[in-house]
């Protein structure tokens, strides 16, 4: 399937918001053997749980530089933090204050990509929208992730896993004749993170062959629609639980400021560069607000 086949059928944007040279992803351009697909590109992670997060954590995965920023007002949950922010770098800045504002928008200029997972007009009222991107940074690709889509009547509300799973009907087809059950997995959430990470690849490689600034947009309540589209498994079928050893190839050792971790590791399989963290998840705000190089 090619990159406008797919971003048609499991998104809602992938569109050119401006114009830019064409920009060769800096791992082709790299003479070192091994160079990752992602080698050199560098990702502002501006969001929260979880579906954010992991989109930005799937870009660390292909060698992204990825530098998670945030509030330190905002309340977070540190569990989510461990598993969403392996390798990456996290920061603080507070955008009330002009002095961090000037801050990001330098960062800006030295980005590839900009993700938020924020409600509809919540960064354009700070002068960090699509179209504000795309003049600091012409070339920039801008993930946009919430959870009722970029259009519509509900385009500006605040929304989450649950919601999504309510509003799109997911919870009482889960629960059959009882009361309406969650889908257990946040489903939604995870789901959500990789597709924006997919587009994303995809809209870097438009900026390679056609040039441009480019914003990708997914949402929690498209893709819950997308789940119950596919096909269904029979009445009676029943999970298999997975033995330790089938699970053993994908499990991983971390060192990390909360102790060692064993957790599972990336999970797609590539020979010539296999997907990995480059470092071990750090608790918000660990890092200065600067790119590594």
């Amino acid at each position: 399937m090619t990159d406008r086949a797919w971003s048609v059928k499991y998104i809602n944007a992938l569109i050119r918001i401006g114009d830019a040279p064409r920009e060769p992803l800096p791992g082709l351009l790299a003479s070192a053997v091994g160079a990752r697909p992602l080698s050199g590109v560098r990702v502002l992670d501006l969001t929260r749980v979880l579906a954010g997060p992991t989109c930005a954590r799937s870009l660390a995965e292909h060698g992204a530089e990825i530098l998670h920023v945030r509030s330190a007002k905002l309340p977070f949950i540190e569990p989510f933090v461990i598993d969403t922010n392996p390798g990456k770098h996290s920061c603080f800045l507070d955008l009330d204050k002009p002095e961090d504002a000037r801050t990001l928008s330098e960062l800006v200029r030295g980005a590839d990509v900009f993700s938020q997972g924020y409600r509809r007009g919540a960064f354009d009222r700070r002068g960090f929208g699509p179209s504000d991107l795309a003049r600091i940074r012409p070339g920039i690709v801008v993930i946009s992730i919430n959870c009722y889509g970029h259009d519509g009547p509900w385009e500006g509300r605040p929304g989450w896993e649950q919601l999504a799973q309510t509003t799109t009907g997911m919870i009482h087809e889960h629960a059959g004749d009882e009361h309406p059950t969650l889908v257990p997995a946040a489903v939604n959430d995870y789901t959500t993170g990789y597709l924006g990470a997919l587009g994303a690849m995809c809209a870097l490689l438009r900026r390679e062959r056609e040039g441009g600034s480019w914003h990708v947009g997914v949402s929690l309540s498209r893709t819950a629609m997308w789940v119950q589209s596919l096909p269904r498994v029979p009445d009676d079928a029943a999970p298999r639980p997975l033995d330790n050893s089938e699970l053993a190839p994908y499990m991983i050792d971390m060192r990390t400021a909360w102790g060692r971790l064993n957790r599972l590791g990336p999970i797609p399989r590539m020979s010539a560069t296999p997907p990995k963290w480059g470092r071990p998840p750090v608790p918000l705000g660990s890092d200065p607000p600067r790119w590594s190089a």
